[in-house]
């Protein structure tokens, strides 16, 4: 479908009451709508009749789903398409389709009319009735909710009905005047559209050139023909005054987009309808009256961003798959995307340090951990404009990648000075004048070359960092007296103690060369020390040793001897001597 629906505003309700409220604006491309219904319907072979039975069903189609059924099968209820219903894009499509349906049968009267005269009586009534859907249709698109294209197509497509339905009439003048309004207006939007979308228009204009000339022959005078083709010095004066200012309004539509000297076309309904929205952003956001409000609505803001460059993607993904590359155009358009995302995102991290500040009060106050929250908002920052000057495509506009390099000059300038004001709060006074000199230097290299609004900032800056150098000197100065007072204090104590009480503390003690030096104290002082403890061997008590008794029986060697062994034994004989 070739509309589209334009919103310009998210939050309605942070809108005051007594301020108009803005609405959703509907885009309706006319003749490119008609002219690919007809191409696709009959028309190409002059099949009039297969196109009106096309309207017709797609007349029921749409007040089916619309749910404006003119009463069923025995009873009819008609039903008109007002204000009230265009709550849809596609009510606007039922007075439009009427129209052609009635153009079309006109024009299959017309062919039949070379045989049987009387239906050009029929073929009158036919434009007749174009001309009054049109008018109907022109009467619902002067609602503020429709762009200023369709209401210029609406008039066209009006002038260009009336101007036939009095062709036909043989009114040559009333006639010539619709018809050249008709062709004014398409000549108009073809300049100012792109290439692509200006070849339809350039065809409507060339198909009324013979109508205008067979006009201009019948009325035959030539004078009165000039007059009549000079709209802008005659009776039209009113209606050109409107058609430039239609126009003016046209050509800001978004049907292309002009970035860093380089126009490209944008083609994809949801991208257009992404970029109109970003081009009021400022100003809804300027409407908005709490900083949580702002924040929340760069949030919404970046999220239709993503989804605008998912398109492009997807495009591009559409494009390599059926010729294996894509267009440059397409690739520089998701660059531009990308660039007003990182935008949009730095504007929202400034926002969130902005409400940092303000929820904590002077900087004076700020505590340790806010302070580190704003110095990582101040890195993403500069981290995204590093991503910014590695967009691709831009890599070699010097005065691009120039700009980006000052802007990041700037917020390191913020940086250093958050990271001097973290050091201060550990006391580490060195460190704290030297992010702050580092400061300095980044915000006098650039305080010349950024916008107002930065510059003004920078400036505040410069002056807040002079105070603060001072107020850091000065602690370190009262903090150094009051280390000195701790030094003697603790030099005295260890003075009085000998060297083997204090090798944890260095303290130069010039004692210990003299001949008397307090080393170690001797005697030494007693000290009450834990008694040595016993130990018991008492495991035997519970080891149980193997019975060799009952593995190995042990014999009696007096048994083995016998009788003979007595009486050795008892008279003395065989013994051992």
């Amino acid at each position: 479908m070739s509309s589209q629906i334009l919103t310009t505003e998210n939050n309605k309700e942070n809108v005051p009451e007594n301020e108009e409220k803005k609405i959703p604006i509907f885009s309706v491309e006319i003749l490119k709508i008609i002219k690919e219904a007809q191409q696709q319907h009959g028309l190409r072979h002059n099949d009039y009749q297969r196109y009106r039975g096309y309207c017709s069903r797609r007349i029921r189609r749409l007040r089916k789903v619309m749910h404006l059924q003119q009463g069923d099968r025995r009873h009819f209820r008609k039903k008109n398409i007002t204000e009230a219903n265009l709550t849809d894009e596609r009510a606007v499509y039922i007075p439009l389709m009427l129209a052609e349906r009635a153009w079309s049968y006109a024009m299959q009267l017309r062919v039949e009319a070379n045989t049987e005269p009387r239906k050009k009586f029929h073929l009158v009534g036919r434009l007749r009735k174009a001309a009054s859907y049109a008018l109907q249709l022109q009467k619902l698109c002067e609602s503020d909710i429709f762009d200023a294209r369709t209401q210029l197509e609406t008039q066209a497509y009006v002038a260009w009905c009336e101007g036939m339905l009095q062709f036909e009439l043989q009114e040559w003048k009333p006639a010539i005047e619709n018809l050249k309004k008709a062709q004014m207006i398409y000549e108009k939007l073809a300049s100012a559209l792109n290439e692509e979308d200006a070849i339809i228009y350039r065809n409507r204009y060339e198909e009324l050139e013979p109508s205008l000339r067979f006009c201009a022959y019948n009325i035959g005078n030539e004078t009165d023909v000039n007059q009549l083709l000079h709209l802008r010095n005659q009776a039209q004066g009113d209606l050109l005054v409107t058609l430039d200012t239609l126009m003016a309004q046209t050509r800001d539509s978004l049907s292309e987009v002009t970035w860093r000297n380089r126009t490209v076309p944008v083609k994809n309904a949801r991208v257009r309808t992404f970029l109109l929205a970003n081009r009021d952003f400022n100003i809804l956001l300027d409407k908005c009256t709490s900083l949580a409000e702002k924040s929340d609505s760069l949030e919404q803001h970046l999220m239709d961003c993503k989804d605008a460059m998912l398109a492009i993607r997807d495009d591009i993904k559409t494009e390599q798959k059926m010729d294996g590359s894509s267009t440059s155009s397409l690739q520089y358009l998701h660059t531009y995307l990308s660039f007003i995302r990182l935008e949009r995102t730095i504007q929202r991290n400034l926002l969130l340090i902005e409400s940092a500040l303000d929820n904590d009060g002077k900087q004076g106050t700020i505590g340790s951990k806010k302070l580190q929250d704003i110095t990582r908002l101040y890195e993403i920052l500069i981290q995204n404009i590093l991503e910014e000057q590695q967009l691709p495509g831009l890599e070699d506009d010097a005065e691009f990648q120039e700009n980006l390099n000052i802007k990041a000059k700037a917020y390191k300038a913020f940086r250093c000075y958050y990271i001097g004001q973290s050091l201060s709060t550990l006391h580490r006074w060195r460190d704290t004048m030297a992010m702050y000199e580092r400061a300095l230097l980044h915000a006098s290299s650039a305080i010349n070359e950024v916008d107002d609004d930065l510059k003004i900032r920078l400036s505040n800056l410069v002056n807040t960092i002079e105070s603060s150098k001072y107020c850091a000197h000065a602690q370190s100065v009262l903090e150094q007296d009051n280390e000195e007072e701790l030094d003697s204090l603790k030099n005295a104590k260890l003075q009085k103690l000998p060297l083997t009480k204090r090798l944890e503390e260095y303290y130069e003690d010039s004692s210990i060369l003299s001949k008397d030096p307090n080393i170690i104290k001797i005697p030494p002082e007693m000290e009450e020390i834990p008694c040595k403890p016993l130990f018991f061997d008492v495991v035997l008590n519970d080891v149980r040793l193997p019975a060799f008794k009952k593995q190995q029986a042990v014999s009696d060697p007096a048994n083995k001897e016998g009788i003979s062994g007595f009486v050795k034994g008892l008279w003395g004989w065989g013994g051992k001597k």
